[in-house]
């Protein structure tokens, strides 16, 4: 401990007679960071689509989300879990898994539109970028009119005082996607509701027959969940949810 000491102290006073030069043979490293050349308009063009390209890249959980099929598989898949009662099984890993792969086996159709249609022109030079974001938005914006309640478009389009659109094409995304975002929400919720009818009618057979035999201590979810699992397994249950979720998104609303 004494020679650490000393050996700091000797650093000390070598700092404090030169303070200068001290430390000059390891200089602080400089930096120098450049987006694009800068040069003319090309040169701002560049950084200003390279800036644009980060901005896209931020909000794609956000358009993964909002714009897909995601949100309603993701929270059927979670109504599943919570009428189980299994608490972190499946874990969110999984279910976050399982909506991801499922979300774009719903939108593969779509994917593969916007590609022939809009991606594949626009990598060849055939149209240009604004008319590559026009052509691809279309199949998006079909998929989620067909999923979107008119009512809920409705109270968007009233709020900003738009005029009905005559069609899809004329359909301004910032009305669509929270329309489609709430008639979504609404229809998870009601899958959800018919999932729990099941799992509730044994939990209330459990907890009579418990009452029933004066076990009032003993919790009823403790001998509801095996039963639970039972029937869900009997029954096939994740098939006939799958089955429901990807007959939902070609059901009229």
């Amino acid at each position: 401990m004494k020679r650490y000491i000393a050996v700091l102290g000797a650093l000390l006073a070598i700092w404090l007679m030169n303070p200068g030069q001290a430390f000059a043979a390891d200089p602080i490293p400089g930096i120098d960071i450049n987006v694009g050349s800068g040069e003319g308009i090309a040169g701002t063009t560049n950084t200003v689509t390279l800036i644009l390209l980060i901005t896209v890249l931020s909000l794609a959980p956000a358009i993964l989300v909002l714009m897909t099929s995601f949100t309603r598989i993701v929270i059927v898949l979670g109504f599943v879990r919570t009428a189980l009662g299994t608490q972190q099984m499946p874990p969110n890993q999984v279910l976050i898994g399982l909506a991801l792969f499922l979300s774009l086996f719903v939108m593969s159709p779509t994917i593969s539109q916007m590609n022939q249609t809009a991606i594949q022109p626009y990598l060849k030079g055939e149209i240009t970028q604004t008319d590559a974001l026009a052509k691809a938005a279309l199949p998006l914006k079909k998929f989620m009119a067909a999923q979107t309640r008119e009512k809920d478009l409705m109270l968007f389009l009233n709020y900003s005082k738009a005029e009905k659109p005559k069609g899809i094409e004329d359909t301004p995304l910032t009305a669509l996607i929270p329309a489609f975002a709430i008639s979504e929400l609404k229809s998870a919720f009601q899958m959800g509701f018919m999932i729990f009818i099941p799992f509730l009618v044994i939990d209330m057979v459990v907890a009579s027959t418990l009452m029933a035999m004066g076990m009032m201590m003993l919790p009823p979810v403790m001998i509801s969940l095996p039963f639970k699992i039972l029937l869900f397994v009997l029954v096939d249950g994740w098939y006939l949810v799958v089955k429901s979720l990807l007959l939902s998104f070609n059901a009229p609303l």
